[in-house]
């Protein structure tokens, strides 16, 4: 049994020794992030060799200050360190017995990305369906769920809510440029070892690290494409997206089996739906209003470096259709194509990118192969799995929340928490614990 973040496991003793152990990149950074709050003098002053510039460049106070209210929460015991590709969590408690979670991200360099402190989300046990809806059931919030069985060229629906309807995604979409990627690999129109140009008007927002590169930076298309999924990089996903043409990109939704491709026509980029959802009021006016043509006009017309910056995104704007609307089934048709696309692909190079970051701690002797996305934008959230087991039994698992206020909706860690219990739980395989 794994136990996620925010599980109801008991005191672990052996937690900080599992995390001293691990030699990683990933374990080390980790290692020193959490001594920065339990040691009785903090490391260093100078943190700069350990974040990405633009970490520290985005502390008001200094690093130092943040540090110092951190560490009068203390002192910390480490209970619980999960790691997962390039995330971990280090689950903290206080002295009162209150406990928090230090979550780590690191950057494609090496560095930390993001290192924050914040109360631990607790995800209640699932151990039959009626769990997992009765904890997502919340005031404001809608969503929708689907778990099926695929063996032997049968699909069983083990459970679904809602899948039918069509709810926003935010980076889920970059899934189908994935499938539209593979099929142009594997028709020769594009090499891995192909490169991509990083322009002004190409560069996105986060998430990722491909928005901080010099402009005229050249990358392989093998490692952008292993940014836009492995760690959901907007500007990774816009550079794919103007190599392949959209007008690919909305055939591969055609073909990935979408119940309604006109959800996705025209299929907007991350930096396209930056700038007209919290940009220039009167772009949102002019979306709303305009058809499909009258909407491709406008991207036409808006195509340039974007004047939008992080601190402006707020309220949300999926209402207005500015977000890419899968159902679960749509989510689940695309999953198991690309899956397939990676069965096919012998380079091995699809099913590299597919595979790197499974979201969550996954048994690997129970699920020796996990495809995951996950997916957010004010006001939206989603996390999906394709997991398959030692006899090549497949198990989708698709979790949608949308909302007209994202606090209602938070950073995510309660849904990927949700999904990591039902995977835990021994529900797809029947032996529910």
């Amino acid at each position: 049994m794994i136990d996620l973040p925010g599980s109801d496991a008991s005191l672990r003793p052996g937690a900080q020794a599992a995390l001293d152990a691990d030699g990683s990149p990933l374990g080390r950074r980790t290692a020193w992030a959490v001594d920065l709050l339990t040691a009785e003098t903090p490391p260093e002053a100078d943190h700069s060799e350990h974040f990405v510039p633009v970490f520290l460049a985005r502390q008001p106070r200094g690093f130092a200050a943040t540090l110092e209210q951190w560490r009068a929460q203390g002192p910390f015991t480490v209970t619980e360190y999960q790691p997962v590709a390039h995330k971990s969590w280090v689950t903290l408690q206080g002295p009162s017995g209150t406990r928090s979670t230090l979550s780590l991200t690191l950057d494609s360099t090496g560095l930390i990305r993001v290192l924050h402190l914040g109360p631990e989300t607790v995800t209640p046990p699932v151990h039959g369906w009626d769990d997992l809806a009765g904890a997502l059931e919340q005031p404001g919030v809608t969503w929708s769920a689907l778990v099926t069985r695929e063996a032997g060229g049968t699909t069983e629906t083990l459970y679904a809510k809602d899948a039918d309807r069509p709810m926003p995604n935010g980076s889920s979409y970059k899934l189908y440029l994935m499938r539209a990627l593979a099929h142009a690999v594997a028709s020769g129109a594009v090499r891995w070892d192909d490169e991509v140009t990083v322009t002004p008007a190409l560069r996105s927002l986060p998430t990722g690290d491909m928005q901080e590169l010099p402009d005229g930076t050249r990358v392989a298309v093998r490692e952008t494409a292993y940014k836009m999924i492995a760690m959901s990089d907007n500007t990774a996903a816009d550079l794919i997206q103007d190599l392949l043409g959209r007008d690919a990109v909305e055939r591969a939704v055609e073909q990935g089996g979408h119940s309604d491709p006109s959800l996705l026509r025209p299929f907007l980029s991350s930096h396209e739906v930056f700038e007209i959802g919290w940009g220039a009021p009167g772009l949102r006016d002019e979306w709303d209003a305009a058809d499909e043509e009258g909407r491709r006009l406008l991207l036409d017309r808006i195509a340039g470096p974007m004047t939008v910056r992080g601190s402006d995104l707020g309220p949300t704007v999926h209402q207005r259709g500015l977000d890419w609307h899968m159902s679960a089934w749509d989510v689940a048709r695309v999953l198991g194509a690309l899956a397939e696309d990676g069965t096919r692909d012998t380079s091995g190079v699809v099913e590299g990118i597919l595979t790197a970051y499974p979201g969550v701690p996954v048994d690997p002797a129970r699920w020796p192969r996990v495809v995951f996305k996950g997916g957010s934008c004010p006001g939206v959230m989603m996390f999906c799995w394709l997991l398959e087991d030692p006899d090549g039994v497949r198990f989708t698992l698709v979790l949608q929340q949308r909302a007209d206020d994202q606090k209602l909706i938070g950073d995510g860690q309660f849904l990927r928490g949700m999904g990591g219990r039902v995977i835990e739980s021994g529900l797809l395989s029947g032996t529910s614990r």
